[in-house]
């Protein structure tokens, strides 16, 4: 199957990202299918059909898009199962952030089965993939991401080949790790600082002109001063990433304690604060500033 011959994309995992990416898809002309677990969607023009072996049958390529390595494989197989109902040469697109172990198991899978497989987890939040501005960080073979292209381009405003099969999966926990990683020191700053006695206003605003803070972060920052903690890429997922990353670190006997201590800190924080946004450790560690001064006052 070529390229011109991919009319009808199905998605397996057809959330938030999912949904806004199927926006861009509709408006490159494809036509969708999807398979969500709850069998309910915030998106009304695409099916959502019964199972992800009803979807393989109906697809010309399938995008993979769930939250974790044991979501990738039950997706995968079982009666109901991607392999149950998967084309040979089908193009399948993983979009999931998952292991790298999990990554080089679907490559193996699709060597097996005769299936094209990319693993191209992204990188950006709710925002970019509303925009179409993603960035796809792919691992596979050339041929294959020629054959994918076109639907990358549809979400995305640049596509990074990371290199062979399980490349994307592992350069998507370098990005994840520091931008967790970051976010966590930041948190700190505004910790000392608050404690400090800075006054909160002010020091927000600071932090939004200054260089050292990343754009990402800016925005994380202006929502924590807002105390508005709304998803857009959930404190579970990034504590996940994190655990991922400190796992698969661990493997290669990468030295990572900062990474470490991110890790850490976001477990904490998704104890309380799970499906609020990842920002939430900012709140957080406020909150914790906030509950020591009120013990201060007290003892004096």
């Amino acid at each position: 199957m070529s390229q011109t011959d991919i009319k009808t994309i199905g998605f397996i995992g057809y959330g938030a990202m999912g949904v806004r990416m199927g926006a861009n898809l509709r408006r490159a002309g494809y036509r969708l299918v999807a398979y969500t677990p709850s069998g309910k969607s915030a998106d009304p023009q695409t099916p959502i059909l019964e199972s992800p072996k009803t979807v393989a049958e109906q697809s010309d390529a399938i995008i993979l898009c769930v939250p974790n390595d044991s979501a990738q494989a039950s997706s995968l197989l079982g009666e109901k199962g991607i392999l149950a109902g998967i084309r040979p040469d089908t193009l399948l697109i993983d979009c999931s952030t998952v292991s790298p172990g999990a990554a080089d198991k679907l490559a193996e899978i699709g060597r097996q089965h005769g299936i094209a497989v990319l693993d191209a987890p992204m990188s950006g939040s709710t925002p970019e993939a509303e925009k179409g501005e993603l960035v796809m960080l792919v691992g596979g073979e050339d041929a294959t991401l020629e054959r994918a292209r076109p639907i990358l381009e549809a979400v995305s405003k640049a596509i990074v080949h990371a290199g062979p099969a399980g490349s994307g999966a592992r350069l998507k926990l370098v990005i994840n790790g520091i931008m967790g990683a970051t976010l966590n020191i930041v948190a700190e700053g505004v910790g000392y600082g608050l404690s400090a006695g800075l006054d909160r206003d002010m020091l927000f605003e600071a932090l939004s002109q200054v260089a050292v803070i990343s754009p990402h972060h800016k925005r994380k920052l202006a929502a924590a001063q807002r105390q508005d903690f709304s998803p857009q890429f959930p404190t579970r997922l990034m504590s996940k990433d994190m655990g991922l990353l400190t796992d698969a670190g661990r493997d290669v006997n990468a030295f990572m304690p900062g990474m470490a201590v991110a890790d850490q800190a976001l477990g904490l924080a998704r104890a309380n604060h799970a499906d609020e946004d990842y920002s939430a450790l900012i709140g957080a560690i406020e909150h914790s500033v906030v509950q020591a001064r009120g013990k201060g006052d007290k003892k004096s």
